[in-house]
C-alpha cells in the first residue's frame, strides 16, 4: 500500500518534468553551459595588448602634436600663415546651401 501511493506521486511529477523539458527544449538549450575560462583568459590578455598598444599610439601621435604646436608657436610667422590658409576658402570649393529654418510647433 506504502509503494502504491509513493509511485501515484513519483510517476506523474516526472512524466510531468519530462514534458517540461521537452516543451523548453524548443525556446532554450537544456545542454550544461560549458565553462572555458581559459578561453576568456586568453581573450583579456588580448584585449589588453590591444589597448596597450592603442594607448602608446595615442601616446606617440599626442606628443608629435605638441612638439609640432610648440614649433609653431616659437615661429609665429608660420603660425599666421597657416591661419590665414585656412581661413580663406579654396578655389573650386563649393559650400553646400545651408539647411532651411526649423519651424518650432
Amino acid at each position: 500500500m506504502c509503494c502504491k501511493g509513493l509511485f501515484k506521486r513519483l510517476v506523474p511529477f516526472f512524466l510531468a518534468f519530462a514534458v517540461g523539458l521537452f516543451i523548453a527544449s524548443f525556446f532554450v538549450s537544456i545542454a550544461a553551459p560549458s565553462f572555458n575560462f581559459r578561453g576568456m583568459r586568453e581573450r583579456r590578455r588580448h584585449e589588453m595588448q590591444q589597448l596597450m598598444m592603442e594607448n602608446n599610439q595615442l601616446r606617440d601621435e599626442n606628443l608629435r602634436l605638441q612638439d609640432e604646436l610648440d614649433t609653431m608657436r616659437r615661429n609665429p610667422m608660420n603660425l599666421k600663415h597657416v591661419r590665414n590658409m585656412d581661413s580663406e576658402p579654396k578655389p573650386g570649393m563649393d559650400f553646400p546651401p545651408p539647411p532651411p529654418p526649423q519651424i518650432h510647433r
